[in-house]
């Protein structure tokens, strides 16, 4: 055993080790250095993620939030092995990953990419586990899947950077929904401070839609530098065949962002609207007039899918490259982008002097989702009367918000879980999971009524009964008063708990619970009202405009 106990820990030095060598990328002003030597990097990526953009070009961003199952390509050691000298062929020195199991161990993979020279930029959500446009929401269970990602992945010297979102906005009716992807960048930004982690970037990559490009752009490196995000990637089809710098628009986004003050990169680019992609754009993408601006990219895809944008097919152990790969490799291999040393550069682009202004075009204000806390949720919970059965269904706790809050004289009810991004208006519970957030809705109404009708006000068809409450004392005591009665108060108490899943690189892993407090909160489609800011609002209205009543009682 002890013999046994000596090659593991002789192991895990080495491992340590090679990971240590590789030298971790930093941010000064708009670009990016290796720390140690100083020089500027630029990104030559490739997104790696098999199976897991159904609509094309970018990763989906749909109503539905149930689970999906996807494949974390950094954990799947033999794949690694497999694909890594294709991608130093096409001379990649970054990935893009959408969705990685802080749960699964990664030492093995991220060693071997580091050993190859290569980083990877991570999405911090998955299927089921991100800010959903339609529907979105900054809640305690998707804190604690972003920060176990960030737990997962923080020890590894070649991890670039993290995206706290995707295309979250995509047109002018939804970009309400980017208040809480930047209440989600503030707070892993936090996080990873909170932990004494390496400082990573934390970014938001955005799509190239014309009528809120400019909006988004400032939106996320607008206001208060903790809030600010840390680069912007952005998602750009628009040089298809043998298009040029003008005709493809590159010329008018390199000019939107030459005055940014973070770095900026194409985090998904590779139009195939003409094949096979010849990637002419990486000429203009490393020349000499978009490098001052731009920090390289990220070409979409290594893996053939469905939708046609593979460098390569896989079939088991069995990698053959497409038509496009041999392009790409080519193109890659002739640049030789002009750079500057660390040392010799001094940033003076500055942040944006105001943020948009909410209107017909923008509906998301700068004031934020308040940050999920759990400590204060499941304090609330504990201290409820009335609340959800254990057993009960999504569709039961769709309807019962529907119906809770339109009960009564008032929305009061609910105004301690609703969200409206768009005045910037938050309850102090709109960041808990769904059954917590019932649960004081519930316990709202319970209280409202008069000591008569309380034997049947905690019923709902059998759907909610009463708990012993707890009292609650030290900080629980304190979180609840900053809350307030109302639930309407502001919470500044910073939440103390952490991912509670996954392995920081190189030193082992450390297990857990990812559920909050009382039920383990599931997640559902857009047509529930568990508290999704504009969402509950919505359903509060239409309550009273139907008269609705207690047709649960």
């Amino acid at each position: 055993m002890k013999t046994f106990g000596a090659v593991v820990a002789a192991a895990t030095l080495f491992a340590q080790a090679a990971l240590a060598d590789i030298d971790p990328i930093v941010i000064k002003g708009t670009k990016f250095f290796y720390q140690n030597n100083g020089t500027q990097f630029y990104m030559k990526g490739v997104a790696y993620q098999e199976d897991y953009a159904p609509n094309g070009g970018s990763t989906s961003n749909s109503s539905s939030t149930s689970a999906t199952d996807y494949t974390d390509p950094i954990s799947d050691d033999s794949s690694c092995e497999r694909d890594i000298p294709y991608l130093q062929q096409l001379g990649t020195n970054t990935i893009r990953v959408y969705a990685i199991d802080p749960t699964l161990g990664h030492d093995k993979c991220m060693t071997a990419l580091a050993d190859a020279g290569i980083y990877v930029v991570a999405d911090l959500s998955a299927p089921g586990d991100s800010i959903i446009r339609s529907d979105p929401i900054w809640n305690d269970d998707l804190y604690n899947r972003y920060a176990s990602v960030i737990d997962a992945m923080a020890g590894y010297n070649n991890t670039l950077g993290f995206f706290g979102g995707n295309e979250v906005s995509n047109n002018n009716t939804n970009t309400d929904a980017s208040a809480f992807v930047k209440a989600a960048v503030r707070d892993m930004k936090a996080y990873i401070a909170q932990q004494n982690y390496r400082t990573i970037g934390v970014g938001y990559a955005t799509s190239d839609d014309a009528d809120i490009r400019e909006d988004v752009g400032s939106y996320f490196d607008c206001g208060d530098s903790s809030e600010a995000i840390d680069f912007l990637g952005y998602n750009i089809y628009s040089w298809c065949g043998n298009s040029s710098y003008t005709l493809s628009g590159y010329d008018q986004r390199t000019a939107q962002f030459a005055d940014y003050n973070v770095p900026v990169f194409f985090a998904e680019y590779g139009c195939n609207e003409v094949e096979p992609r010849t990637f002419t754009d990486v000429q203009a993408l490393y020349g000499d007039e978009m490098t001052p601006v731009w920090s390289g990219g990220i070409v979409y895809m290594y893996f053939q899918e469905t939708n046609d944008y593979g460098l390569v097919t896989v079939s088991g152990d069995t990698v053959s490259t497409l038509a496009d790969f041999g392009y790409l490799s080519s193109q890659i291999a002739s640049i030789s982008p002009s750079s500057v040393n660390m040392a010799d550069y001094t940033p003076s682009n500055t942040a944006p002097a105001s943020c948009p202004s909410v209107g017909s075009a923008w509906a998301a204000s700068n004031t934020l989702p308040p940050t999920p806390n759990r400590d204060l949720c499941q304090c609330m919970y504990s201290a409820l009367t009335c609340v959800p059965n254990d057993d009960i269904s999504e569709d039961d706790i769709g309807d019962l918000f529907g119906t809770v809050c339109g009960l009564g004289e008032s929305a009061d009810v609910c105004a301690g879980i609703t969200n409206n991004a768009t005045t910037g208006e938050y309850g102090a519970y709109g960041m808990c999971n769904p059954t917590e957030q019932l649960g004081w809705a519930l316990n709202a109404y319970y209280l409202a009524q008069n000591s008569a009708n309380r034997a049947s006000a905690c019923d709902f068809s059998g759907s909610a009964s009463t708990q012993s409450a707890a009292s609650p004392t030290g900080s629980c005591s304190s979180l609840i008063a900053e809350a307030g009665p109302q639930g309407t108060g502001s919470v500044t108490s910073k939440p103390t708990g952490t991912g509670d899943a996954g392995s920081s690189g190189g030193s082992g892993s450390s297990g857990g619970s990812n559920s909050g407090s009382g039920n383990a909160a599931p997640r559902f489609g857009s047509t529930a009202v568990f508290g999704t800011g504009m969402a509950v609002a919505a359903y509060v209205s239409l309550a009273f405009v139907s008269g609705m009543c207690m047709i649960f009682l």
